[in-house]
Formats: structure tokens, sequence, C-alpha cells
């Protein structure tokens, strides 16, 4: 993943230094959302409930120009508050009555409405923006990937700054309508449900609205030529998957591993409840990164993920975090776990349905590779830092716990564990605090020592128990199952260096 360069600390401190005193008095929006990894992400003083996106790309030239109007509420009394962006704009309005507007650093549009908003004020934001924005650097780096025929906004922990104006946080979640104007022979991908297409003098719309809370890193746009394929589910919820039409080798791997979406998503309902969403899908652009997104309703794959074969386990990855990640999202990013190892440990869950290594076989051979000294202990999946955030402890550890903790409670408890927990917390946020109380709560167990060792101390914990039927090889450790090198295959599915 790409990091920020500036330490927590020291970046909260220029934060402070940067607020005028009258922030003291309440009428200036915070310019960060409260995140201890990343103080400069997202902003206070407000709660954005809809993003409108009318956009149009030339990707001969990467120009994008756009309009964007988010609907928001004041959360206190405003003067001025801030959107995380990094694109030129032109002009702002806020409420309809211009507004001013100026750049400070590379990511703060800092707005200043024509007059003070009350708290509690149903706010509408108008922004009008151009520029090119794999150009745009913040911190050094653009999440903003350029094709042979088009461009790709896909990363994480952020991804809006380089083509939409936003509060850049998991945090803020809110539905989206995202009009994408592109040359005639191109198509626009994005999340959710495509509402219509039309041609005028040479250039297409696309019109796609996602329908439910929706966090900024998590919304996608693709431009290019696509093979898009389509079908419905046996629910009736629309199927789009698109593969660019340049993918090489491992153009046919891609197809064979996302065209089985929908029997993964039908497969998840049974480990995790009702799909949340009103559609699915998944596309694979010419890109060179080798990571994965779940990026909501329609995840993104590198076809690198592709390059050994089709690999299904990536999709059962990405898709489990349509539940984990996406209609639960984490409070911060300390609370990554909450996402991956979830996700980790459905790849072991689809092992185990395929007959290819059993969840207990695959935490044995886990807990085996990696004596008491390795480094991989150090990291805590329950708080691991930014520098660790996507560590394959965070996945793997984070996995492991589920297992023993499976152990802890029995198949019964665990698993309405795993179907009530997006239930009860659909479409917000939740931390590994907030699932610690509730696995107590639903189980009538104590845990907070269990997820204490298994989540927070640098040490390896007592192993989960086994249930002897593991075979072993001549060292006398457990074999390692069918499955591994596919699920290993996908330990890079989040690192986005």
């Amino acid at each position: 993943m790409h990091r920020r360069l500036i330490v927590p600390s020291a970046l909260a401190a220029s934060l402070l230094l940067a607020i005028p005193a009258s922030a003291a008095e309440g009428t200036v929006g915070a310019p960060g959302i409260g995140d201890p990894y990343y103080p400069a992400s997202g902003n206070g003083g407000y709660d954005v409930s809809h993003y409108d996106l009318r956009l149009k790309y030339q990707p001969s030239t990467d120009l994008l120009e756009g309009t964007a109007t988010i609907l928001a509420t004041t959360t206190q009394e405003l003067s001025r508050f801030d959107l995380d962006f990094g694109l030129d704009v032109s002009e702002v309005r806020v409420n309809g009555r211009k507004a001013g507007h100026v750049k400070n650093g590379e990511q703060e549009l800092e707005i200043t409405p024509a007059a003070p908003l009350a708290k509690g004020q149903a706010v509408s934001v108008v922004v009008r923006y151009a520029g090119k924005p794999s150009e745009v650097k913040i911190n050094g780096w653009t999440s903003w990937v350029r094709t042979p025929d088009g461009a790709v906004a896909a990363q994480e922990p952020e991804s809006a700054a380089w083509w939409f104006p936003s509060n850049d946080h998991p945090l803020d979640k809110a539905t989206y309508d995202i009009s994408v104007s592109v040359p005639d022979g191109t198509q626009a991908i994005s999340n959710g449900t495509l509402q219509s297409q039309s041609s005028k003098l040479g250039w297409t719309r696309f019109n796609w609205r996602s329908g439910k809370p929706q966090a900024t890193y998590l919304t996608t746009l693709a431009v290019g030529k696509f093979d898009i394929t389509t079908d419905t589910t046996s629910d009736g919820l629309p199927v789009v998957n698109a593969y660019s039409k340049d993918l090489g080798a491992n153009a046919g791997a891609a197809r064979a591993s996302i065209e089985r979406s929908a029997e993964v998503a039908e497969w998840l309902t049974g480990v995790f409840g009702p799909y949340p969403f009103e559609a699915l899908g998944g596309y694979s652009p010419n890109v060179k990164s080798g990571f994965a997104l779940e990026t909501q309703t329609r995840p993104f794959y590198s076809p690198k993920q592709f390059a050994n074969g089709a690999n299904v386990s990536v999709v059962v990855h990405e898709l489990a975090h349509q539940w984990y990640g996406d209609s639960v999202s984490l409070k911060g990013w300390k609370d990554i776990w909450i996402n991956e190892g979830f996700a980790r440990y459905s790849q072991w869950l689809w092992s185990e349905k395929e007959g290819e290594g059993t969840a207990q076989e695959l935490a044995d051979y886990t807990y085996a590779l990696h004596p008491a000294d390795d480094a991989f202990w150090k990291v805590k999946p329950g708080d691991p830092g930014p520098d660790n955030q996507f560590d394959a402890a965070v996945y793997d550890r984070g996995a492991l716990a589920l297992q023993a903790l499976r152990n802890e409670l029995g198949d019964e408890t665990f698993f309405a564990l795993l179907k009530g927990w997006p239930a009860e917390h659909a479409y917000g946020n939740a931390s590994v605090s907030d699932f610690v109380a509730y696995a107590e709560r639903v189980s009538g167990k104590p845990l907070a020592a269990f997820f204490d060792a298994w989540l927070f101390r640098p040490t390896r914990p007592e192993a989960p128990a086994a249930d002897g039927t593991h075979a072993l090889n001549a060292a006398g450790q457990p074999s390692r199952p069918a499955s591994w090198k596919k699920i290993a295959a996908t330990n890079s599915v989040h690192d986005h260096r």
C-alpha cells in the first residue's frame, strides 16, 4: 500500500498549528476526521449523505473535467470546512451561492461559505474542477493509473482525492451517482448498477448508481475498452464483469476466475448471510500492479493475480469483503483486522468446502510455519500500526485467531457470529473492540483475554486446538494443504506498492 510520508504525531501537530484561533470557537471544520494512522484523512464538521459526480474524461490526454455535487449535514456551526482533493478547482458554490476556496497543502480544499452554516443544516456543495489526475502527487504518489486505452482509480486507503472532492475516510459513507462521458468506443465502469447509457457527438455517457452507503476508497472508476459480460443471480441481482481487451496471456485465467463471482457470492451468503448490495461483479483492467481491491459491488483485480492460472480464492477474498469491510466498514484504519482477517478466513473456508484442506489444517500449517521467534508474531492484527497495516500477519494471524475462536466456541455459535455481525452493523462502521464485545455477548463467554493473546500481544499464542487428523510430513510437521499455494498467491492481494 502507499503510506503517508509524514509520521502521524508530526502531522497532527502541523494540522493543529494550521488551524486559526477561530477553530477554538467551533466554527472551522477540522482538516482531519481523527484517524491516528492517517491524521489528514477525512474532515470534521459535516456528514455526507450523497455524491453526484458528472465527469468527462479524454484518455488520450488524461484530462478529467468534473462537477461534483455533495449533499451533507453539518455537525457543528461552520464558517469554513475542508474537502480532500488534489485537482484544480475553478468554482465552489455552497447552497447555491459562490463560496471562497483555497488549496492548502496537497489535498486540503478549504471552503468558506458566503454565510456561516448552522449546526444541523442541510448543505449542498458544488465543485467544478479539471486536471490530469496522473500528474497530481499527494505525499509523492498518485492513485490514478493510466492504461493503454484509459485509466483506473482503485487504491487503499485512499483514491478519491485524485478524481473527486470528498470527506475521504470510511467513517463518512454515502450513496453515489457517477456519470462519466468518454469517447465513443470506450467504456466507463464504476460501482453499483448501470442506470443508462447514451451517445452524442462522438461521446458516450455511462450513468452508474450505488444505492447503499459506500466508503470513498471503495468507489472506483475504470475507463477503457472492455469485454463486458452480464447476467443475473438466482436472486435477480445484476452481474457485470469487465475485462480489458488486451490482458494477453492472463485473459483466460482472469475470466475463469471472475466469472465465478455469482457462484462464490451465493456460497458466501450461506456463511455471512444475505448479500448486502444491489449488484455484483468484478473487473480486470490492463494495469501493471499486482493487487486486488474490494471496490464495492465490483472488485478490482490486477491481471497478475491470474499469472499462474485461474485463482478463485482471490475472488472469494474480495467478495467476502462485501460483508466484512464494505457493508461493515472499519471505524479507524487500526481496525483493519475486521476486514482482512475475515476475508482471509473465508479463503480457508472455501478450501474446506472444495476439499483442498480444512480451515484447521490450514491453521495448523500456518502456525507451524512461524516459530516463536519469527517476526510474524511481532505484528498485532488488532492494532498493527500504519507500517504493518497490510502485513501478512494481519491476514494469516488474523485468520488463525478466527480458527482458534471457532474451536473455543464450537461451530454453531461461531457461524452464528459470522452471520450476526454483518446483520447487526450493516452499512455502518465498527471496531475490533466492538467485535470483541459482540462475541462475548452472543457466546456468553468472557473472551477479552483470548482476543488479547491473538490480536494484541507481540508473542506467539498457544496453538489453536488441533483435531488430531492432520497428516504430518517426514519432519513431524503438518503437511501443506492442497489449497495453500493458491491462497499464498493472494498474499500480495493488498500489496499496493
